[in-house]
């Protein structure tokens, strides 16, 4: 008895003796069965697709024929994750009210770190051939200089030391922006960016897009500087269609790179955010009180 894999499934034939031939009818008995087999088992495995896989199906294909028609009647500006589990995974936890403050910061960290990396991939690069410890060439890429970071304060914040932990000596400039509590305008308080900054790009970081408006009158400020908006890379955890319209429509240049694009935005994000950057200042100065003076 010998076995055969043809196309991954397992085949026994029974070998005949010296003298004996296989005929016709076994060789079609034998084909029979192995066909049947096959079937057998393409079925069984569409039988474990239970209702509830079903209806996780359904709902996934209206989420990317949503975004499908979003991006269509945005552009190619707005671009989005690929969805994975992981991803739906850690965007589930951070909208989920119950969520503890540890996993919420470690899994707002874990997000924030998949959309600096796919950032990253949005700057201009060079080729390049370096050597390797064996002495062999090998040809490779490297990031083009003039890169840079500007967090819009305070929630962008957070988003900081994920891109430091991609490119550890990136500069990184600051916005702080609120909205009047009467006219609900943004109001530009603050900007600190690098003196170069009209040369270089810029991940800008905002992980909620509501309305827009913050992102836009920060953008305002970068194109004030001289800065062309082309060289503007929005990074965002979240956005609502309202949001990316409204700032692809003030700057149809720009490149917005976000997780989801959903009517309801986790508003609670900045909030929880905030406090977590509260604490972090708070142990800052308690420790730096205590270091002796330079």
């Amino acid at each position: 008895m010998e076995t055969y894999f043809e196309s991954g499934i397992a085949t026994e034939i029974k070998m005949p003796c010296q003298n004996q031939q296989l005929n016709n009818n076994d060789r079609q008995e034998h084909a029979a069965m192995s066909s049947t087999k096959q079937v057998r088992f393409a079925s069984c495995g569409n039988s474990v697709l239970t209702e509830s896989n079903r209806d996780a199906e359904v709902a996934e294909t209206c989420e990317n024929v949503f975004n499908s028609e979003l991006q269509r009647q945005i552009g190619s500006q707005l671009k989005l994750l690929p969805l994975n589990d992981q991803i739906r995974e850690l965007q589930t936890i951070i909208r989920d009210k119950s969520t503890s403050r540890g996993d919420f910061v470690f899994c707002a960290d874990r997000l924030i770190r998949l959309v600096v990396e796919e950032g990253l991939n949005q700057l201009p690069y060079s080729e390049c051939t370096v050597t390797t410890p064996t002495g062999h060439k090998y040809d490779g890429v490297k990031f083009e200089k003039g890169n840079c970071g500007v967090s819009i304060m305070r929630s962008g914040e957070a988003m900081e030391q994920g891109l430091r932990d991609c490119c550890r000596s990136i500069r990184i400039g600051k916005i702080l922006i609120q909205s009047d509590e009467d006219t609900q305008k943004a109001k530009v308080y603050y900007a600190k960016f690098p003196p170069d900054i009209s040369r270089r790009k810029v991940l800008l970081m905002y992980p909620i897009l509501s309305t827009g408006n913050t992102v836009i009158e920060a953008v305002r400020v970068l194109t004030e500087h001289g800065l062309q908006p082309k060289h503007i890379i929005l990074l965002s955890l979240f956005s609502t269609p309202h949001g990316a319209k409204s700032i692809i429509q003030e700057f149809p240049e720009i490149t917005i790179l976000t997780t989801e694009v959903h009517p309801v935005a986790p508003t609670h994000f900045g909030q929880r955010v905030s406090l977590r950057l509260e604490c972090i200042i708070f142990v800052w100065e308690e420790s730096s009180s205590h270091m002796p003076a330079c």
